[in-house]
């Protein structure tokens, strides 16, 4: 006969007054964690106790029962109790809720409620604060009664964005709480689930991931579009902008870019009205242009607006204040605050004044144009005076100096007859009875003093110099190259194809500075400025000759233009200059790079950057999602492609993989495709043939 299975008895419960409990030393709990006790005191004065606490009597040295009662679990209620008996919010004999324990020992059940106690489940807090939201309760409501910050709540009620499937695969466990917090950058749930079925695919399941592959085609309210329009203008518009609740988010993204694009032309049209009232021939509108846009344009010298008598006087009185500022706390380390901050507003204010508007010839305005797009950081870029080479006017050509008239209007000889317009019996003599000089004779003496020239000129590195100087100094400020009797010429090609953000980078930026800085240390006149570079010193004309130099330089590889010779040139330019294309501001992204070479490149860069392990984590992944995990992959790592190295710089030959190796690899994936040196050839002439860095096509 089998054996009946005893009842389960459980302990009683009775009502014991809060004056007869005392806390004991079996509570396990020790170190302080979750909310704090008063909150606690909160919830229960506003709540109640929700639930009671486990007691056991304490008895004498006999063993007999002394009326008191001691808490080996439930501390922190019986202590939030205490508290609002200490604040006369609570009786000291009110009635507490107990659970009578007399058996088994105190530790252990000290320790059973705090380890079998379940955490609330996110997504259970999610649908609470959900339901209480849906009864009319506020997010700061909610905060409150729970004692979390509104920003919790904020983020719980979140995830009511989240598709339903996604919600129900979280609550199996088959995401995580970080995973399901990334998804909710979006609304969209059909983009969400397409979204999840990549990420099962993909190697790299990391939060950040997810929000990548959510963004892909917004924008970024970081972008200079953005900044330029206003985040509250598109929001006004109707336009959705995706927030991230739980991490940085840099402002979200813009959702419509087509409306983004909208705003953006109909403010700059906006913006534009005020420039056109100054009367320029033409404007040219866009949210950027390409790199080299201004190329072969002359820029006209303005004149500042000079200061009125209220200017002048504020001027003077900043200027005073700010040198007795600095003079009264020379010696002082620490500027007190308000003090630093004058000295701040000051130097603010005497900055206004340096940068004046320029004031044009309204005859040229009426000439020549203007480029109106965004800057960098957001703000209006005008590029004012810009002269067409078609709308410049045609050159008066000027007898030289103590010359009875010009050139060109010299009566025509053959030998040492002259003749003249009005035919070969004209009276020739002028007034003194003095005949012009043949053109014959005047190109055969001026042949001699050319070749004195020469000769003298080369004698003299230092006036060699300047006048090599002098020269493209004014083919490229003054475009007017026949100014100058030496035949040098200053090529600055434009760029045909124009590479992702060209003219918003550092080197292109930095090289725009310092050519305005130049072209504004240059006298207006074209005729001054011989004089100009002749009184600098040897320090600022060489940097001047550097700049202009520099313009001339063209490393770009063109199909139709074959020039193995000074590509080789280049290296050793680059290596000259010790470029580092990495401090200059470039980075493998899916646009400059990754996105635009075979998937055998791809994983040859990362084994280059991080090793043959990173490359072989992402080699199963389709072409698009390969270059975007590697971007993130080769983040800030500082590899560059074979065109951008310097060679002999460290950081381009750290970690790069065999050349055989790499060569057989990408020419099986690029199905044959040529390299540089194929395509551009060898060099000839006697020197040894020598192949080129190959490149990846596009």
């Amino acid at each position: 006969m089998a054996a009946i299975a005893k009842k389960i008895i459980l302990s009683s419960s009775r009502d014991i007054p809060f004056n007869k409990l005392v806390l004991s030393q079996a509570n396990v709990r020790r170190v302080k964690a979750g909310v704090s006790v008063e909150e606690l005191a909160e919830d229960v004065a506003r709540r109640g106790l929700l639930q009671g606490l486990s007691v056991r009597p304490v008895k004498d040295e006999a063993g007999l029962e002394t009326g008191m009662f001691e808490i080996p679990a439930g501390g922190r209620r019986y202590r939030a109790l205490d508290l609002l008996v200490r604040q006369k919010r609570l009786s000291k004999t009110a009635p507490v809720p107990c659970i009578v324990r007399e058996e088994g020992i105190a530790e252990e059940d000290s320790l059973a409620e705090n380890v079998q106690r379940a955490p609330l489940h996110p997504l259970d807090q999610f649908r609470a604060f959900l339901t209480l939201r849906e009864k009319g309760q506020s997010e700061e409501e909610i905060a409150a009664a729970f004692f979390v910050s509104v920003s919790v709540v904020k983020q719980r009620l979140k995830l009511a964005s989240v598709s339903p499937a996604l919600l129900e695969i979280y609550a199996e466990d088959g995401l995580s709480l970080d995973q399901l917090m990334a998804f909710t950058v979006s609304g969209d749930h059909e983009r969400q689930q397409q979204v999840f079925e990549r990420l099962k695919a993909s190697y790299d399941k990391q939060p950040y991931a997810i929000r990548r592959m959510l963004t892909e085609g917004a924008v970024r309210a970081s972008d200079k579009r953005v900044q330029f329009i206003g985040i509250d203008v598109y929001a006004d518009a109707g336009g959705m902008v995706m927030r991230d609740l739980f991490q940085g988010d840099d402002g979200g993204w813009l959702q419509d870019v087509v409306l983004v694009d909208r705003l953006v032309a109909d403010e700059l049209e906006r913006q534009a009205e005020g420039v056109r009232t100054e009367g320029w021939k033409w404007i040219e509108i866009a949210p950027d242009f390409a790199y080299g846009h201004n190329f072969g344009l002359r820029q006209l010298r303005g004149e500042p607006v000079p200061l009125t008598a209220d200017e002048v006087t504020t001027r003077e009185a900043f200027q005073a204040e700010y040198n007795r500022l600095s003079e009264e706390y020379d010696c002082v380390e620490d500027l007190p605050e308000g003090i630093d901050q004058r000295l701040a507003e000051l130097e603010t204010g005497l900055e206004s004044f340096e940068g004046r508007p320029l004031a044009f010839d309204p005859a040229e305005v009426a000439r020549a144009g203007a480029f109106i797009s965004i800057a960098p950081d957001g703000c209006l870029r005008v590029e004012r005076g810009l002269m067409r080479p078609e709308d410049e006017l045609p050159m008066d050509v000027q007898p030289a100096e103590g010359a009875s008239e010009p050139l060109s209007a010299a009566a025509s000889r053959d030998d040492d007859t002259v003749t003249t317009d009005s035919g070969p019996q004209a009276e020739l003599e002028d007034a003194e009875g003095l005949s012009p000089i043949s053109d014959r004779l005047m190109t055969e003496l001026t042949a001699h003093r050319t070749l004195g020239l020469r000769q003298a000129l080369g004698e003299r590195p230092e006036v060699a110099f300047l006048a090599a100087l002098h020269a493209p100094t004014l083919k490229t400020f003054y475009h007017y190259g026949l100014d100058s009797c030496l035949e040098l010429d200053l090529k600055s090609t434009s760029f045909g194809a124009q590479a992702p953000g060209l003219n918003d980078s550092i080197c292109a930026q930095a090289i725009r500075v310092r050519h305005d800085n130049w072209a504004n240390a240059l006298p207006k006149e074209a005729t001054d400025l011989w004089d100009a570079l002749q009184d600098w010193d040897c320090e600022r004309q060489t940097a001047l000759f550097a700049h202009l130099v520099s313009l001339s330089v063209n490393a770009v590889h063109e199909a139709w233009n074959r020039r193995p010779r000074a590509f080789a040139h280049a290296d050793k330019l680059a290596k000259a200059v010790d470029l580092d294309m990495t401090a200059a501001g470039w980075r493998p992204t899916v646009d400059s790079f990754l996105g635009r070479v075979t998937k055998a490149r791809i994983l040859q860069a990362v084994t280059e950057a991080k090793g043959q392990q990173s490359a072989e984590r992402i080699s199963h992944l389709k072409k698009g999602d390969m270059a975007s995990e590697a971007q993130i992959l080769m983040a800030d790592s500082g590899w560059l492609p074979e065109p951008l190295r310097t060679p002999g710089h460290s950081d381009a030959e750290a970690g790069e993989a065999p050349t055989s190796e790499i060569s057989v690899e990408a020419t099986a994936e690029n199905g044959g495709e040529t390299s540089m040196a194929e395509a551009d050839g060898f060099a000839q002439d006697g020197e040894a043939k020598k192949e080129l860095h190959t490149i990846a096509a596009e």
